[in-house]
């Protein structure tokens, strides 16, 4: 009998396939699997009977993957399983940056107590108009999992892409989508861009990739999502553009000290994969790795050994 123990709540979509042959505790120290999902793990103590971890989700920033590796314990992740959910978000982000909804919807907040709230709002609405998304240009950095399908929805919106990945030649690229222009030099995905996703790991070559350095080579009045990791971002630079207008929008999934205090920044609370059908996804092929692995060892999407 193996025992799993979830450090957040998991999906019962999930948990409902465990077999007879596993049972769930409440007590992490005889854990046999633990499922995970944001929980942070480097300060546990690693339970003594630990075969294998699950992260519902794709990102395993929170799991120790060297030391569980050098115990001997899989680590899995759910990549794909969030994919739809963040690229609906990535969409909303746009929409939400290229016209001030935000301003608008506090406006009538604020206007609540007004008896003729819809005259005024007819005069004050000005103040909140903005631009339209379709045949802009849409750089796209990363054509993963979540890249690839946000790609196919811009362009279905009548946006322009332009794709960056290190990992992909351009008959990969093709694959994609035809439609959209692969670049291998990041300068002509920023010297192009309009708006600009980003859809990569944190990883020690990525961490603050987004510097001075890079939004100085950026348009003019560029809008900036960052659905990914708030360590891909370097703050203050990013501050500093907002402040000057070279950035327009900042729209973030991550919200810390320094990015609710930006000018113009849209500040989402790590909404990303945050939907039932991404949980009740993520639950399942979690599940089904720690169980696969269990049975005969398979390593579907192990990250560690």
């Amino acid at each position: 009998m193996y025992k799993v123990h979830c450090l957040n709540n998991i999906s019962a979509k999930g948990l409902d396939l465990l077999t007879d042959e596993y049972q769930l505790t409440d007590n992490v120290e005889e854990a046999d699997v633990i499922l995970v999902r944001s929980a942070n793990m480097h300060d546990m103590d690693i339970p003594e009977n630990l075969k294998a971890v699950a992260r519902a989700g794709a990102g395993v920033n929170n799991i120790p993957l060297d030391a569980l590796a050098e115990a001997g314990v899989a680590v899995f992740n759910t990549p794909g399983a969030n994919a739809n959910a963040v690229k609906e978000l990535v969409l909303a982000g746009m929409l939400l940056a290229s016209r001030d909804i935000v301003g608008g919807i506090q406006w009538v907040k604020d206007n609540a107590a007004d008896e003729n709230v819809g005259k005024s709002a007819e005069k004050a609405k000005k103040a909140f108009a903005g631009g339209e998304i379709s045949g802009k240009t849409l750089g796209v950095i990363g054509l993963g999992a979540i890249g690839k399908l946000v790609v196919g929805a811009a362009e279905a919106l009548g946006m322009n892409v332009v794709g960056y990945d290190p990992f992909l030649d351009a008959a990969k690229a093709e694959n994609i989508s035809a439609d959209m222009t692969f670049v291998t030099d990041l300068a002509d995905l920023y010297q192009a861009a309009d708006y600009i996703t980003i859809h990569v790991p944190a990883t020690d070559s990525t961490k603050g990739m987004i510097n001075a350095a890079a939004i100085n080579q950026m348009k003019d009045g560029v809008v900036f999502l960052n659905f990914s990791r708030d360590s891909l971002v370097n703050d203050a630079d990013m501050a500093a553009a907002l402040e000057s207008g070279k950035v327009a929008r900042y729209v973030t999934d991550f919200a810390n000290p320094a990015v609710v205090k930006m000018e113009r920044a849209i500040v989402i609370p790590h909404l990303g994969a945050s939907t039932a059908e991404a949980e009740d996804n993520c639950a399942v092929m979690a599940v089904n790795q720690v169980m696969d692995y269990l049975a005969d060892g398979t390593k579907n999407h192990c990250v560690n050994l």
